[in-house]
C-alpha cells in the first residue's frame, strides 16, 4: 500500500510546490512576455486579399491595411495558411463617427473547408449610433456546435477609433484565451463537457468589413447609413505564430522549436486577476447566464448563482449595460448573428 500510495503522494506535493512556486510564476511571465514580442509581417508575408476589390488598400510597405464599406461591397482579408493551434494578433483602429450597422471582424474559421463541421473564434466589433461606444464580442464553435452560441459581450475602457489596440487569440490544444492589448478577457478551456464543440481542426484567419444592418445594432433597429460612407478600419503589427498544416490532408509536423510559446503556454496569476476584474468590469452578455436561451446552461457553464442573480437579467445581459431589442435578420457569415436577432 505505501508503495502504491508514494508515486501519486509525491506527484501532487511537486504539483503543488511547482506551482505555489517561484519558478512556476517564472515560465508564466516568460511565456506572456515572448508572445508579447514576437515578430510582425507585413501583408504580403502572411494575408491575401479576400474580396473588396479597390476598398483594400496597403499603406506603410504592406505594414499597415485599410479596408472599408460603402454601398457597393465590404473587403476583406485571409491568411495564406491554415493553422492548427499558434498566437495570432493584429493591431484595429475602427470607423469613426455615426457606425451603426457596421462589423468589423478578426476572427479563425474553416467554414469554407469543413461547412457542415466548423470550428470559429471571433472578435467582432459591432458599430453604434452617433454618441454610443462600439461593442464587442467573443465566440467559440467547435465541430460544427452553431446550435449553441457561445458569445460573450463587452464594453470598451477606450475609445477604439482613436488609436490603434492589439486584440489577439492564443489557440492550443488545452485552452483558447482571447487578449485585448495583452490583456486576457476570455479563457475556453478544454473539457469533458465540451466534447467535441471545442475547436480542433485546422483554421485559416480572416479580418473582414460588412454591412450587418440586419442585426448588429439594437437588433437591427439602427442600420448602415451610407451618406457616411466609407467606414473605414486599418489594421497593423499583425502575428502570425501558428502551426500551418498542408492544405490538402491538413498533416503538419510542427516541428518549429518555438512552437512550445503557445503550445504550453499558460496565464500567471497576475494575469488571471487582470482577467477576473475585466470581466467583472466590462462584460455585458454572458451566454451562460441567458436563461431565456438556455433553460439548462451548456454544460461546460460554472453558474455563480448570487453572481447570476444580482448582476445579470434573464436574457443574460449585466444590469445596467444597453439591452438589446428582440428581433432582426440574420447574417450567412457567421452564427454570431443568430443570438443578436434573437435579443
Amino acid at each position: 500500500m505505501v508503495s502504491t500510495l508514494f508515486p501519486s503522494a509525491f506527484c501532487f506535493f511537486f504539483f503543488f510546490f511547482f506551482v505555489c512556486s517561484p519558478l512556476f510564476l517564472f515560465f508564466c511571465n516568460a511565456s506572456a512576455a515572448l508572445l508579447e514580442s514576437l515578430p510582425t509581417l507585413s501583408f504580403e508575408e502572411g494575408y491575401a486579399q479576400l474580396f473588396g476589390g479597390g476598398n483594400l488598400i496597403l499603406l506603410r510597405d504592406g505594414k499597415r491595411v485599410r479596408i472599408s464599406l460603402d454601398e457597393r461591397t465590404g473587403a476583406g482579408f485571409t491568411s495564406q495558411d491554415l493553422y492548427l493551434h499558434g498566437f495570432f494578433s493584429a493591431s484595429i483602429k475602427l470607423p469613426a463617427d455615426y457606425a451603426a450597422g457596421v462589423v468589423v471582424a478578426f476572427y479563425m474559421s474553416n467554414g469554407d473547408v469543413f461547412p457542415k463541421t466548423h470550428d470559429e473564434l471571433d472578435f467582432e466589433f459591432l458599430g453604434n449610433i452617433r454618441g454610443r461606444e462600439w461593442r464587442v464580442q467573443t465566440n467559440v464553435y467547435g465541430n460544427g456546435s452553431t446550435a449553441v452560441g457561445r458569445e460573450e459581450r463587452y464594453e470598451l475602457w477606450f475609445d477604439p477609433t482613436e488609436d490603434f489596440h492589439r486584440y489577439s487569440i492564443l489557440w492550443n490544444h488545452g485552452r483558447i484565451t482571447f487578449y485585448i492589448d495583452d490583456i486576457p478577457i476570455r479563457e475556453t478551456v478544454r473539457s469533458e463537457a465540451m466534447a467535441g464543440c471545442f475547436p480542433s481542426k485546422p483554421m485559416s484567419l480572416y479580418s473582414t468589413i460588412w454591412d450587418g444592418s440586419g442585426w448588429a445594432t439594437s437588433g437591427g433597429r439602427y442600420k448602415v447609413n451610407y451618406r457616411y460612407a466609407p467606414y473605414v478600419a486599418e489594421f497593423q503589427d499583425f502575428v502570425i505564430h501558428g502551426c500551418a498544416v498542408n492544405p490538402m490532408d491538413h498533416s503538419s509536423a510542427c516541428e518549429r522549436p518555438d512552437a512550445a510559446i503557445y503550445g504550453s503556454s499558460t496565464m500567471s496569476p497576475e494575469q488571471r486577476a487582470q482577467m477576473d476584474g475585466f470581466r467583472r468590469r466590462h462584460m455585458t452578455y454572458y451566454y451562460c447566464y441567458d436563461r431565456d436561451r438556455y433553460p439548462t446552461p451548456p454544460a461546460e457553464c460554472k453558474i455563480d448563482q448570487i453572481e447570476t442573480r444580482q448582476s445579470y437579467g434573464p436574457d443574460g445581459v449585466r444590469y445596467g449595460g444597453h439591452r438589446r431589442r428582440r428581433g432582426g435578420a440574420r447574417h450567412n457569415r457567421s452564427s454570431v448573428a443568430q443570438v443578436d436577432a434573437a435579443l
